[in-house]
């Protein structure tokens, strides 16, 4: 158990410095152009390796740009969470696109939608909207 609580702890520190880092440590145009925002952060239970999944608002293309920048910026983000953080070992850093609140986003488009086309066609709302 304590092992688990200690991985949760350099998870939640990563996620922090790393938020801060992309306010305004990492200068690379690419990651500022869209709003990129952490989402979650995994953290192997070795200590060695850690995801960072974030989001990234705006286009396909702006998506992109960003993932490359943050992949291009990873060696200096994993000096910077070593020189912050303090830690012996730091881990490896991968970004991970996290696509999670996008597809959320378009369910309740869809739900909305739906909604919308019932209305139109008068139909009485279900016991569950009750």
């Amino acid at each position: 158990m304590a092992q688990s609580r200690r991985v949760e702890r350099v998870a939640s520190l990563i996620r922090r410095e790393i938020s801060e880092l992309l306010i305004g440590g990492i200068k690379d145009e690419r990651v500022n152009q869209g709003m990129v925002s952490v989402t979650t952060v995994e953290v192997a239970g070795d200590l060695q390796h850690c995801k960072i999944f974030v989001s990234v608002f705006g286009s396909d293309s702006d998506k992109e740009q960003a993932m490359a920048g943050l992949h291009s910026a990873s060696a200096f983000v994993k000096g910077e969470l070593s020189r912050r953080l303090k830690m012996r070992r730091t881990p490896e850093v991968v970004f991970v696109l996290d696509r999670g609140i996008e597809k959320g986003t378009t369910v309740l488009g869809l739900l909305n939608r739906l909604e919308d086309e019932r209305q139109e066609k008068g139909e009485p709302a279900e016991a569950s909207d009750l």
